[in-house]
């Protein structure tokens, strides 16, 4: 089995998980998404804007790391390199829940299109960067991307803490819900 199969796996995982933390918050007043709970990111909307604040700069990065590699990308992740580049973790992009979905699910879009083509010899490969300090990286980039999908399930379990404080339940969240079962 390819080593991609897992990261496929995460793709789509952030993909079910962001479609359901999105229902849940959907059927929030715009009062308690914005209300602090004293949460890292203070709100639920500001949590939902910082996983896509920290998508949108991994993505440039990788991206922008094609230049100097072999890896390559579909339109809809060379889109993203258009984004304008955050400069702060903690900036509120959009108010609007609606308008932060669609961000969303464009970059769940790109994530699950562009891991679908990655191969163990991609994943093997070493990726410079500078992080949002300036310093210059040098890391692996199948690590990078287990960096990736780990930070992104880390902000969706406290986005679950704060929906359920205010009432809601998102319901299963567990990984091993969309492993298949295999017949032995």
């Amino acid at each position: 089995m390819s080593q991609n199969a897992n990261f496929i796996l995460l793709a789509d995982y952030n993909t079910w998980m962001n479609t359901k933390l999105y229902d849940a918050a959907a059927t929030l007043p715009v009062a308690d998404l914005a209300a602090d709970r004293g949460a890292f990111f203070g709100s639920i909307i500001g949590t939902l804007n910082h996983i896509v604040l920290g998508d949108t700069v991994w993505l440039q990065r990788f991206v922008n790391q094609s230049r100097t590699s072999q890896l390559t990308f579909p339109t809809s992740v060379e889109s993203v390199r258009q984004l304008p580049t955050p400069t702060t973790l903690n900036a509120i992009l959009f108010t609007d829940l609606a308008e932060l979905r669609q961000r969303r699910m464009m970059l769940d879009g790109a994530i699950s299109s562009w891991i679908a083509t990655l191969t163990d010899e991609d994943l093997a490969q070493n990726m410079n960067y500078s992080n949002m300090l300036g310093t210059a990286q040098c890391k692996q980039l199948g690590s990078l991307l287990l960096h990736f999908f780990n930070h992104q399930t880390h902000h969706r379990g406290q986005t679950t803490t704060l929906l359920t404080q205010a009432g809601v339940d998102i319901g299963v969240t567990d990984l091993v819900a969309l492993i298949p079962n295999k017949i032995s």
